[in-house]
């Protein structure tokens, strides 16, 4: 079955930076656009960043364009978030995103931006 593990979060100074990773499993991954979401105390999940399967093309969260990069490895079945910048409002649980026959999600990985 699909699974998506997250990983890289943890507690950073404003203006830091994180590099989160998420290993995919159960689908064939290369043929998969993949995308990142994040979800803050009463907020809705937003999307954060998306990648398609080759990884020629990419799209940003306006709140977080220019700080944040999007990549993919299909050889090791594992998309990356790399952000710098970080901003208190950052905080969030970050979350691994594929659409097949619906979305699936992983577990998801907190990021704390905080002094």
């Amino acid at each position: 079955q699909v699974q998506l593990v997250e990983s890289g979060g943890g507690l950073v100074e404003p203006g830091g930076s994180l590099r989160l990773s998420c290993v995919a499993s159960g689908f064939p991954f290369r043929w998969y656009a993949m995308s990142w979401y994040r979800q803050a105390p009463g907020k809705e999940r937003e999307l954060v960043a998306g990648i398609t399967s080759a990884g020629g093309r990419t799209n940003y969260a306006d709140s977080m364009r220019g700080r944040i990069t999007i990549s993919r490895d299909n050889a090791k079945r594992t998309v990356y978030l790399q952000m710098n910048s970080l901003k208190p409002e950052d905080t969030a649980i970050y979350y691994c995103n594929v659409h097949r026959d619906r979305d699936y999600w992983g577990q998801g990985t907190q990021v704390t931006v905080s002094s």
